[in-house]
């Protein structure tokens, strides 16, 4: 039994009391053993003095593109239909194994390197098994899944996919993934929205979704535009359609949810459906500010995402958690989107939207040793006397306070250095990879 012990340090919990405990904190294996004011060393494999040091739960992602981060910077200054049918989806179509691959390797490495523990992933259609790969050797805790679609106009052809092709490939992928490496990864089925998806896919994302009891990670009235082309469709808003068909229940995420009725919050809040908010991606696209306040009040679940890399154009949850804990102020006053509620939303909300509440998301004796040491002893997050811990990370910590990300007690990241990719290699072939699909994009196809 290996164990680490962490020594002197300011511990944020975020368990159900909100706790904040100053000592140390001891990690068998992979699980919390013991969090004390001071837990003898002897015995101890190793020991990390973390003096002025404070101790947070690994972030947990919510909506995440990491096929998209190859696109950084390529979809700037346009909404999101023209975002996806000008530059998202033709650059998606170039995808191949070795650029979907190093696209997550990079996301991955940005993500850990502010804080991530946990993602849930949509990839492209094609070449999800690289991205898995990645994600394997990475040491993240992901809920990834292909990107199914079946229906739609303007969409490349090699993006349109056979439902049954979508369906099986989807299935295949499942078996071989889901619960790889003792459950740090799982499979979710993620058909794009309702948009580009066949009634008939979604109604056997439903069934299956409940017979292999996996999520369901999809989008939902993100846009204006969106939500008119869905009406045209079915008749039917997005979350009153998708409750149509069956598939609103505690294992659907959806992410954005920034125009939705009362009806189709009544819907979420009955149901038990998850709801990603991203508020860097929703401002960027100018989509608008969903009503977040409003869904606290009326116990919908809510955690953050930042989408994907093109449209916000950093993985950063603290810069989500300050957005979040910011753009609501000045319509629902100074005192909503308290700090402590907000890196909630961050953590332990994220854990719950995964039905993982009891594994991830706190710091508590039992649960996965999923966290980040922030050095939080410099100009922008001083003075520290007197000031509430949660309020110094939500308010004015950085990703560059960040010093050492662990997932199940091992160090993805000590003292800034990554331990499990070469950041050089994955740097040079980033950069390789996206002039090979700039290059593709002109000859991409349209029916």
């Amino acid at each position: 039994m290996s164990k680490t012990l962490i020594k002197n340090a300011e511990i944020v919990t975020v368990n159900e009391k909100n706790e904040i405990i100053y000592g140390d904190l001891l990690i068998e294996n992979d699980r919390i053993a013991q969090i004390d004011s001071h837990i003898d060393a002897t015995g101890i494999d190793n020991v990390i003095d973390a003096h002025n040091r404070t101790i947070i739960p690994g972030f947990i992602h919510t909506h995440i593109h990491l096929c998209q981060t190859l696109f950084r910077g390529q979809g700037d200054d346009l909404e999101l239909l023209d975002w996806l049918q000008k530059r998202i989806w033709p650059l998606e179509a170039a995808h191949d194994e070795e650029s979907s691959y190093y696209s997550a390797m990079l996301g991955i490495g940005e993500l850990i390197r502010s804080g991530t523990t946990t993602v849930v992933d949509m990839e492209t259609v094609h070449h999800t098994g690289s991205a898995l790969e990645a994600i394997a050797e990475s040491g993240i805790r992901a809920v990834s899944g292909k990107c199914m679609m079946d229906y739609g106009d303007d969409v490349p052809l090699l993006l349109q996919e056979n439902t049954d092709a979508s369906i099986q490939e989807s299935v295949d992928l499942l078996e071989k993934w889901h619960n790889h490496d003792n459950g740090r990864i799982q499979y979710a089925f993620s058909p794009r929205f309702v948009v580009s998806c066949s009634k008939d896919l979604l109604t056997q994302v439903r069934d299956l979704s409940a017979n292999y009891d996996v999520h369901v990670h999809s989008h939902a009235a993100e846009n204006r535009g969106e939500i008119e082309i869905v009406e045209q469709q079915t008749g039917m808003r997005n979350v009153t359609y998708l409750d149509h068909i069956g598939l609103a229940n505690e294992r659907l995420i959806l992410a954005h949810c920034v125009w939705l009725d009362d009806e189709e919050k009544s819907i979420i809040k009955n149901k038990g459906v998850n709801v990603s908010h991203c508020p860097g991606s929703n401002l960027k696209l100018a989509s608008g500010v969903a009503e977040v306040p409003d869904m606290l009040d009326n116990d919908i679940r809510v955690s953050l995402g930042a989408d994907g890399a093109p449209c916000n154009n950093n993985l950063d949850m603290l810069n989500e958690i300050r957005l979040a804990a910011t753009i609501h102020k000045p319509a629902h006053g100074p005192t909503t989107m308290k700090a402590q509620s907000v890196l909630r939303m961050a953590t332990i909300e994220g854990a719950r939207a995964l039905g993982l509440e009891n594994e991830i998301g706190s710091l508590e004796v039992g649960k996965k040793a999923d966290l980040s040491i922030l050095n939080l002893n410099d100009f922008h997050v001083y003075p520290s006397f007197g000031v509430d811990p949660i309020s110094r990370v939500v308010y004015s910590a950085t990703r560059a306070d960040i010093e050492t990300t662990m997932i199940n007690g091992q160090p993805v990241m000590e003292n800034g250095a990554m331990k499990t990719m070469d950041k050089d290699i994955i740097l040079k072939e980033s950069n390789k990879s996206i002039d090979r699909l700039l290059k593709r994009m002109p000859t991409i196809q349209y029916s």
